[in-house]
């Protein structure tokens, strides 16, 4: 299993003075069994490379495997089925549903894979109560503190076990003892030969988990520190 592999991966959006090109041929990887982290200054096109690979934008040019499957080849009606398949998601915005309790939105995943709602329902209060959220199951997204709301999105992401995770400021809501928490249980999920993870962040906190530290710059890949080398060097 390779993980995520891009090659000259490019994009641009229309303005109106000219195409902004936002991805420049980046040529990146985040291997099976590791956990990657995608650094750089606001605006370097780190979020639009992860929205790329999960199939969310599409126009790109060049070419993303993830787990041999080639993303940039699937049709239209593929791209869901692909995204339930491979891709657990945790983006800044927590994206819960109001109507929904805590275990009900960690459930959807798998209620979406065709599980029955008691067996996803088993499955996500377990995952929520190491995420520390066991008290608090049958409360509303409204109910909770911004934090709170995180730990439930990062558990819907994870529940269905998917090979890839990608993370936009996954800690960003949380203390530091409950971003801790968070990044472990990742970071238990990614290394694993079939799992990779991929985690766009500025948390100095969390640095020290990486396996891979990518450098992204005006929309192109600049450097790739590995081992205990990338965090001493993505904290500076």
């Amino acid at each position: 299993m390779t993980g995520v592999i891009c090659e000259q991966v490019g994009i641009e959006f229309p303005t109106a003075a000219g195409p902004l090109h936002v991805l420049k041929g980046v040529d990146f990887e985040a291997p099976a069994g590791q956990l990657t982290m995608l650094v750089g200054p606001s605006g370097c096109g780190k979020t639009t490379l992860i929205s790329v690979i999960a199939g969310l934008l599409r126009g790109a040019t060049g070419t993303v495997r993830v787990f041999d499957e080639e993303v940039t080849a699937l049709r239209g009606t593929d791209l869901a089925p692909y995204r339930l398949r491979n891709i657990g998601f945790i983006f800044q915005q927590y994206n819960l549903l109001a109507g929904l309790t805590v275990a009900e939105n960690a459930a959807v995943p798998l209620v979406a894979a065709g599980s029955s709602w008691e067996a996803a329902l088993e499955c996500s209060r377990t995952l929520l109560d190491k995420l520390g959220m066991g008290a608090h199951f049958g409360k509303l997204p409204g109910q909770l503190s911004g934090g709170q709301q995180q730990r439930v999105a990062i558990a819907r992401a994870l529940v269905h076990k998917p090979r890839l995770l990608l993370c936009d400021e996954p800690t960003a809501a949380l203390d530091g003892k409950s971003g801790q928490a968070v990044m472990t249980l990742l970071r238990e999920l990614a290394v694993h030969p079939d799992r990779a993870a991929i985690v766009v962040t500025h948390d100095p906190r969390v640095y020290g988990f990486a396996d891979r530290v990518a450098h992204m710059e005006d929309g192109l890949l600049t450097k790739v520190e590995e081992g205990c080398s990338a965090a001493a060097t993505a904290q500076h």
